[in-house]
């Protein structure tokens, strides 16, 4: 008889010590150059399928419902439930954030059931079977992408579900992320005390966006990482990251996990995550 190979990609003990600890983790070369190649493909893919909905005429022939609005004086539009966001300013017109974006990408909603991301999943919610909750696109693009204030996600979601706690996110990287070109910064620690004060600024936003008294920018830590790395961090953990000033755009992903049987953020349809095998 052929053996089998059976690859497990749980977290270790350590792994798992250092992300109950810190409030993140992260895996380098997870993926490999012609996986992250496909998924770039895909990101771009999703990208021209939003701004094509936007047009009115297409999304109108699809039978789509279109909504633009403006918070903050930035520039959002939902297909139906999914969010496109522009990027900041009132001469670019490129996207900054489409979510959920597997839903206009067949080869970014399979990412979600890889067992390299959902294996750990499974160990950090504490569950052996999964589902979606949201999935987000950051495009960042070169020069042009802006920055994410420093924020957590449990006041985004607070509202929306009762289990904010098991809520953890994955991002995984379609680009190399530098201080350069806005990587992903997050505050050691700052998720052992759950959710945190937020701002009170005057914007429309300012409850999103946590108060600068309640952590300290000294702890952030700068997630410089390959492309094809991983990076799963808290929901309560404090992250944001600094403009796009390179030449180079910084694509990644951000999955977020729960619990089987929950609906997902904005479908508010049960996404099911493909079953992987027990520690």
């Amino acid at each position: 008889m052929i053996g089998v190979l059976v690859v497990s990609f749980f977290l270790s003990a350590v792994e798992l010590s250092a992300y109950r600890a810190d409030g993140f983790f992260l895996r380098e070369g997870v993926f490999s150059a012609a996986e992250v190649a496909g998924y770039r493909r895909g990101a771009c893919d999703a990208q021209e399928h939003a701004k094509g909905l936007i047009q009115a005429g297409e999304a109108q022939a699809q039978g789509r419902k279109l909504q633009h609005y403006t918070l903050d004086g930035n520039q959002f539009t939902d297909i139906d439930f999914v969010t496109v966001q522009l990027e900041h300013g009132l001469i670019t017109q490129s996207i900054r954030v489409i979510e959920p974006v597997n839903e206009l990408n067949e080869t970014l909603d399979n990412l979600i059931d890889e067992a390299r991301l959902t294996q750990p999943m499974q160990q950090i919610v504490g569950v052996d079977e999964l589902a979606l909750w949201t999935a987000k696109l950051n495009l960042k693009p070169a020069r042009e992408g802006s920055g994410f204030r420093w924020h957590q996600d449990s006041p985004y979601w607070i509202h929306d579900c009762d289990h904010v706690d098991q809520l953890p996110n994955v991002m995984i990287l379609f680009d190399d992320a530098h201080e350069s070109n806005g990587c992903l910064r997050v505050i050691r620690g700052s998720h052992r005390n759950g959710r945190l004060p937020g701002c009170e600024d005057g914007s429309q936003l300012q409850g999103f966006f946590t108060h600068p008294d309640a952590f300290s920018e000294q702890d952030q830590v700068l997630m410089e990482a390959p492309a094809g790395s991983v990076i799963f961090f808290d929901p309560h953990v404090v992250h944001g990251s600094q403009p796009n000033h390179s030449d180079t755009p910084r694509r990644a992903i951000i999955i977020t996990y729960q619990p089987a049987d929950y609906p997902a953020l904005k479908s508010r349809v049960v996404r099911p995550v493909l079953k992987s095998f027990n520690p």
